[in-house]
């Protein structure tokens, strides 16, 4: 009885019930997107789901991330995979306390069907699209700030993230500087899981090359099936796949991080004049400030640039 409401659909039915049980979804943030996500994938009767995010729950986080009411100060993705438990232990929720990087990001992504960014992280979502183009695997990524939010369809045939955004905005805010409408989390959170399960089931058409925006409660829509993958593009790395030639810039500031994140890592230099053959790791919070000064670096320099994004202390 528990899938009888969505069974009864011909897009579904018992093959499709099927389906949803032996696939195996990444879902990398269990923040306001991966909340709902999780909930709805959970409430399908997905099989197993790998749940990726490095933080706590906090009270800040409750009016968009209602799950975490009981859970204050533990681990979200411990939360989250004990209460999808108790949703539905048909689902199967392995939590990973930690945050993807370029380095953990191929195992994770080769092992699933389908990835989910739910990070609300330029990082994340670089990366991801990278593996998953890699892979073949499909991606399906999200993103909200204050009244609005989109969400994509990409890879797995479809052009990647890359191909529709291959530059970054000059600056980006997040929920905790710009703020963030719960119900506008909710409804892209529930856009990306029904975009999920369509890919799950193989519907047509596919949501794989198609954008879905809303500007407050404006929709808007487009499909994007022929975009070129860029030639070019800034890469990040993960902090541990730093060569010991690399030239190391870090971009933080000292009250930000009073260490740099390597040692021999330059702080902030006026004037970069890298020898020829070596590399250039540009590293910062949030890969913005990186991705800024490869381009600025670009502009009269061919070597090669690599960016690491450090993220938030943990």
């Amino acid at each position: 009885m528990r899938y009888a409401r969505q069974t009864i659909l011909p897009q579904i039915g018992d093959a499709g019930q099927a389906r949803l049980a032996a696939a195996h979804v990444l879902v990398v943030g269990a923040g306001a997107l991966g909340v709902p996500v999780l909930q709805y994938l959970t409430g399908a009767g997905v099989g197993r789901i790998t749940l990726v995010d490095p933080d706590r729950a906090e009270t800040s986080n409750l009016h968009r991330q209602p799950i975490y009411g009981r859970h204050l100060g533990v681990p979200k993705a411990q939360a989250a995979a004990a209460e999808m438990a108790a949703l539905n232990p048909d689902t199967a929720v392995l939590p990973l306390v930690g945050r993807l990087d370029p380095a953990n990001a191929p195992d994770l992504v080769a092992g699933a069907d389908l990835a989910l960014d739910c990070a609300d992280s330029f990082a994340a979502t670089y990366t991801l699209s990278d593996a998953c183009l890699a892979a073949g695997r499909p991606l399906v990524a999200a993103s909200v700030l204050r009244t609005e939010g989109f969400s994509g369809g990409f890879c797995g045939g479809a052009p990647s993230f890359r191909a529709v955004f291959p530059d970054l905005p000059a600056q980006a805010g997040t929920c905790a500087t710009a703020g963030v409408m719960g119900p506008m989390a909710g409804l892209i959170g529930a856009l990306l899981a029904q975009m999920a399960m369509s890919v799950l089931l193989n519907l047509q058409p596919s949501p794989l090359g198609q954008m879905i925006r809303f500007d407050g409660l404006r929709p808007a829509s487009f499909r994007f099936d022929d975009a070129p993958e860029p030639a070019t593009g800034h890469r990040f790395i993960a902090a541990s796949q730093l060569r010991p030639d690399d030239l190391a810039v870090e971009l933080r500031g000292r009250d930000e991080a009073p260490l740099p994140f390597v040692p021999h890592a330059l702080r902030q230099p006026e004037r970069l004049r890298p020898a020829d053959g070596r590399r250039v790791v540009f590293a910062c919070r949030s890969g913005l400030r990186a991705w800024a000064a490869a381009d600025r670096l670009r502009r009269d320099w061919p070597g090669e640039i690599a960016l690491v994004a450090l993220g938030d202390p943990t």
